[in-house]
Order: structure tokens, then sequence, then C-alpha cells
């Protein structure tokens, strides 16, 4: 036997796909050496009504304070704002992002905030690939028996898996991992797996 036996690497992670009106995906997918197995996978339906805003939030938090506490996962990726959004579009995901990482944060669990084309290039290899490509690659790397569903339980199944990829590769090539904001210079500077993960 060699002297000194490598650790495997193992990781869980809690991915969320917010919705500004629609239902928010939640996935628990656990990373061991070079398999990654879904653990558990749903959304948190949506509240209708803008007077019902604060339930919906409310309802958001608890649910994922809930899941949480369920699966102990060691860190939670979330997808980012898309900057091409409309301003009351964004304002409304930025509240639902907010209090998510709310309940992450209350937990003292780290948080890693992904691009759609970040997620998109992780999983599929090209960052603009459609929901039909994502699906398909999805449901291969995680060897399931169908595409999940519903859809945005499979897009934080991704954004699990792209957090997966560059924690790999952080391990892998020993680059530090950053919870910080990191310029435009620096994000277009860096190779495509050693992505810097930041809470946007």
């Amino acid at each position: 036997m060699p002297a000194e036996v490598r650790k495997q690497f193992a990781l869980r992670v809690l991915g969320i796909d917010p919705a500004a009106a629609g239902a928010t995906g939640f996935a628990v997918v656990d990373a061991l050496g070079g398999r990654s197995t879904s653990i558990h996978f749903d959304t948190i339906a949506a509240v209708r009504g803008a007077s019902n805003v604060p339930v919906r939030l409310q309802q958001i938090h608890e649910r994922i304070a809930a899941l949480i506490e369920q699966f102990s996962p060691q860190c939670l990726a979330i997808e980012s704002i898309f900057t091409a959004l409309n301003i009351k579009t964004a304002l409304r995901l930025a509240e639902v992002r907010g209090v998510i990482l709310l309940a992450a944060a209350q937990r003292n669990i780290p948080v890693h905030s992904y691009s759609p084309r970040e997620v998109k290039a992780a999983v599929a290899g090209y960052g603009h690939a459609d929901k039909a490509q994502m699906q398909q690659m999805v449901r291969a790397i995680l060897s399931l028996k169908k595409i999940p569903q519903p859809s945005d339980a499979a897009d934080a199944l991704a954004v699990a898996l792209c957090h997966i990829q560059f924690a790999q590769s952080q391990e892998r090539f020993g680059i530090p991992a950053r919870l910080l904001v990191a310029s435009r210079t620096a994000r277009r500077g860096s190779p495509p797996l050693a992505r810097i993960a930041s809470v946007r």
C-alpha cells in the first residue's frame, strides 16, 4: 500500500434555481470521487398574487431552512440574477435570493453563485445550450432513468452539478475558494474550470 492514501473527493450540495414568480427548484446532490448522485429534488410552488409576496418569501425561507436541517449540505449553490431581466423581475428575483441566502447564513452554510451561462457551460459544455440539452445532460451525468421533472428541479440539479465541477477543479488544481465578488477582468481571464465562485 502507498504510504499516503489520498482522501476521496466528497461533497453534498444543495442546488437552488430561484424564480421571480414561478416555482423555485431545489436539489440535493452528492459527489463521491468522480460520481454524482441525486438524493432529492423538487420545487417550492409559487404563491400567486402581489399581496402574497411576503407569504411566498416566508414559505421559501422556511422550506430552504428545513432542507438544510434535513440533508445537512456542506454548501449551497444558487443561480445568479440574469442581467437581461427587466428591473421589476430582477427585483422580485433578488427578494427570493435574499431569503435563500438568509436561510443559509443563519446555519453557516457557504453559498456559491453561478450565472446561467456558467451553469450551461459546466454541465453541457456550451454556454448557450437549450433546456432540452441541459435536461439530457443532467440525466446522463446523474445516471437517471428519465429526464428529471419538473424543469425547475432539473435546473436546480444543474446548478448543483456546476458547483461540484468547480469544487473538483479547485481540489485538483489547488485554486483557493472565494465567496467574494470577482472583478470583471478577473472573471474574463479565468479558465472555464477555475471560475471564482461568487455571491453576486
